[in-house]
């Protein structure tokens, strides 16, 4: 006698081949995927090349000068001070702008009423500033606080700059929490400091995980208030504004070099991202399950 319980062929629900839009949808994945890991390759292979196999072997990972690049480049721009400047301003920034924005977006997202909703308003329309036109005004700021040639004074605009973006985000996470675990903590005689970093800040992480990651990019990556307010002095620019310096004599530079210190620009964030990257994609899958 046949046991029809027991499912017998493909399981229900899921094709038995792979049908035309499916080929063509990993097709594209796989192209998109190709897309940022062949730059990436091509960094790297050619920081271990001489500049004329650049040229000439775009592709080819030959490794034929070693670790002679990125020597003569660290040498060169004093890349261990750079490292150390760009280290310090950025993880400064980020912690300061996690230290304002969490108690800010907690603010907003318990409170209601038409003060709260101008100050979120308010918030958000930081997003229609340019950056670069606060150049000047930011310039003229600096030099009137006495913090011009500072690195900082860039310890406080970047976490000023980032607000907007940090708090509307951990305004939404914090939104999520249910009001009753608030409520019972309040019973059991919590203040609203205690609230927020024993019952808020665990439970909203990915999002704080999410807004370190984005900021210590951006942070990282800044070029041109630092090297308009900061400077190009050896003792005090970032690695970003050390690298230019790499420009030769009549527009003649070698990619080798330059290839080497990108490479060791981007070893930082890499760390930074394998670090947080999983809680960043557990606030991704929070968003998209709640949204």
């Amino acid at each position: 006698m046949t046991d029809t319980s027991r499912p017998t062929g493909r399981r229900r629900g899921l094709p038995s081949q792979m049908t035309p839009g499916i080929l063509v949808s990993y097709g594209f994945v796989i192209l998109y995927a190709l897309m940022l890991v062949l730059p990436l390759y091509w960094l790297f292979i050619s920081a271990f090349k001489p500049r004329i196999e650049i040229l000439g072997q775009p592709f080819t990972p030959t490794f034929s000068v070693g670790f002679e690049n990125l020597v003569e480049v660290w040498n060169r721009l004093n890349i261990g001070m750079a490292l150390l400047n760009s280290a310090y301003i950025t993880a400064a920034s980020v912690v300061l702008t996690i230290v304002i924005a969490v108690p800010a977006a907690y603010a907003l997202a318990r409170s209601t009423g038409v003060v709260a909703t101008i100050m979120e308003r308010t918030y958000a329309l930081g997003f229609l500033i340019p950056g670069f036109a606060s150049l000047i005004p930011t310039l003229l700021l600096a030099i009137k606080l006495g913090l011009f040639n500072d690195r900082e004074f860039m310890i406080l605009y970047l976490p000023a700059s980032a607000q907007p973006l940090a708090v509307i985000l951990l305004t939404q996470f914090m939104r999520t929490v249910p009001r009753e675990l608030e409520e019972s903590a309040r019973i059991d005689g919590a203040t609203s400091l205690r609230i927020l970093w024993s019952v808020y800040v665990p439970l909203v992480r990915p999002g704080i995980a999410t807004i370190a990651i984005l900021n210590f990019i951006g942070f990282w990556n800044e070029y041109i208030y630092t090297l308009v307010i900061v400077g190009a002095n050896a003792g005090k620019r970032t690695l970003q504004v050390a690298l230019p310096t790499l420009q030769g004599n009549q527009g003649i530079t070698d990619y080798a070099l330059v290839c080497a210190a990108t490479l060791i620009s981007v070893v930082p964030v890499l760390i930074v991202y394998i670090i947080l990257n999983r809680r960043m994609e557990e606030a991704l899958v929070q968003g998209a399950v709640k949204g």
